[in-house]
């Protein structure tokens, strides 16, 4: 297939659905922004699509138009669709971002009833909370009424046992490989049937 021109490549993302109202952006910089969030060299994102090192530096650098066949070779290897080449991210997005938490080293918020570690506590905007718990509560009559919250909650047992309560089902026996997903503003409290402190991996969404 022959070189097109990016506006022509532009029109073909905006056929496969993509805002008729969105700018046209340069390519050759929206190529390196997926690069550089991958934290990919020039020639480690050359070969993961399958092309020159040349040949992909000459596009990030506007010195040439790619032809259809390159751009489905970028896409494959960015692991993005064609469209996305010519969609601009939304400017509260970040791409790439990861953190490590190391056992033991998230933030320790203890209470009566649980001790907390908050996880990846150190990525911002996050639109989960993951968080390991240690279950010290033994009796419902520990807790001062239901926990309630915004958004959803997924409970995963990796120690010993615990009893679920919500406020409208019946309590549910956990062993360790068990979880359960729930809405989170439903009543819910968590206590240890075992002999020792059950350990849990609670994760809940953020608005």
């Amino acid at each position: 297939m022959t070189a097109r021109d990016p506006k022509s490549l532009i029109r073909i993302a905006r056929a496969t659905g993509e805002d008729d109202e969105a700018e046209p952006l340069d390519l050759g910089m929206r190529v390196r922004e997926l690069r550089k969030a991958r934290d990919w060299t020039l020639e480690q994102a050359a070969n993961q699509a399958g092309l020159a090192r040349s040949t992909l530096s000459k596009i990030e650098n506007g010195q040439m138009s790619p032809t259809y066949e390159a751009l489905k070779k970028l896409a494959v290897g960015l692991q993005i669709s064609v469209p996305q080449l010519f969609t601009p991210p939304q400017k509260d997005q970040i791409n790439g971002r990861m953190v490590v938490t190391k056992t033991g080293e998230g933030a320790q918020t203890p209470t009566a009833t649980y001790e907390h570690e908050l996880l990846a506590e150190g990525l911002t905007k996050k639109r989960m909370l993951p968080y390991r718990a240690r279950v010290r509560a033994r009796d419902m009559a520990e807790f001062d009424g239901w926990v309630r919250h915004d958004g959803e909650e997924f409970l995963y047992v990796l120690t010993g046992v615990v009893q679920l309560y919500t406020e409208f089902y019946e309590p549910v026996e956990m062993r360790r490989g068990d979880s359960a997903y729930y809405d989170a503003t439903m009543g819910h409290n968590v206590i240890s049937i075992s002999p020792e402190d059950a350990m849990i991996l609670w994760v809940t969404s953020l608005p």
